[in-house]
C-alpha cells in the first residue's frame, strides 16, 4: 500500500516500481505483489479500474481507497516488528573451522560481487531522486522523503557487506598465506550515503 500513497498505478508498474524503489528494503516477487494486490481490493484497502488501451492488452490500475489510506496511517503509527537476521552464509562462516573453506571464500566473493552490484543501482536510484539537485535541497523540500531515507539504508547496508566480505576475504587470504593480521583489519565506514 505504501507504494500505491504516490498515486495509481498498474500492477506491472508496481512491479517495476517495487524492484527499483523497494527492494533495498523489502522482497517480493511480481507474483506476490499480484496476489497482495488481489488480497487487498478484496479487503476493500485498494481499488481497480480497467484502462482500455489501443494496440496493447488493457490494464488493470490500482489505487489506495479511503479505508486503504486510513489502514496505510494505522501502519505506520503502531512500533514495526524487530527484525530477525537468518543469512546462510553467516552461518556458513561461524562453521569455517568444520567447512570448505575454499567453498566458502567463493560464497563470500560472490555474496561481495552481488553486492557491488546492487551498491552501483542504488546510487543511480540515489542519483535519479536527487535529479541534480544537492542532497540538503532535496533533503529540505522535496515532499516525497520517505523513498530516499529507504534508499540511503539500502546503500548504508550494502556497503557495509562490501566492507564486511573484503575484510573476511582479507582474513582468510592471510591466514592461508602465513601473513600478518593486523593488516585485515576491516576499513572505518563512510559518513552519509
Amino acid at each position: 500500500m505504501a507504494t500505491l500513497a504516490k498515486g495509481e498505478s498498474s500492477g506491472y508498474d508496481l512491479a517495476k516500481s517495487f524492484d527499483v524503489w523497494v527492494a533495498n528494503f523489502w522482497a517480493a516477487t511480481p507474483q506476490q505483489l499480484y496476489r497482495e494486490l488481489e488480497k487487498l481490493e478484496a479487503e476493500g484497502l485498494v481499488q481497480a479500474r480497467l484502462v482500455h488501451q489501443r494496440r496493447r492488452p488493457d490494464k488493470r490500475v490500482h489505487s489506495l481507497t479511503d479505508a486503504g489510506r486510513t489502514a496505510l496511517h494505522e501502519f505506520t503509527a503502531r512500533p514495526p516488528k524487530p527484525v530477525a537476521i537468518r543469512d546462510e552464509l553467516l552461518v556458513q562462516v561461524e562453521a569455517l573451522a568444520l567447512g570448505d573453506v575454499a567453498q566458502i571464500r567463493s560464497h563470500l566473493a560472490e555474496k561481495l560481487s552481488a553486492s557491488r552490484r546492487k551498491l552501483e543501482h542504488y546510487e543511480q536510484s540515489r542519483e535519479q531522486l536527487l535529479d541534480g539537485r544537492p542532497e540538503e535541497q532535496y533533503l529540505a523540500r522535496d515532499p516525497r522523503i520517505g523513498p530516499y531515507l529507504t534508499l540511503a539504508r539500502g546503500i548504508a547496508f550494502e556497503q557495509e557487506t562490501v566492507r564486511w566480505c573484503e575484510f573476511a576475504l582479507r582474513v582468510l587470504d592471510a591466514r592461508e598465506n602465513g601473513h600478518d593480521l593486523r593488516t585485515a583489519r576491516p576499513p572505518e565506514p563512510p559518513e552519509g550515503p
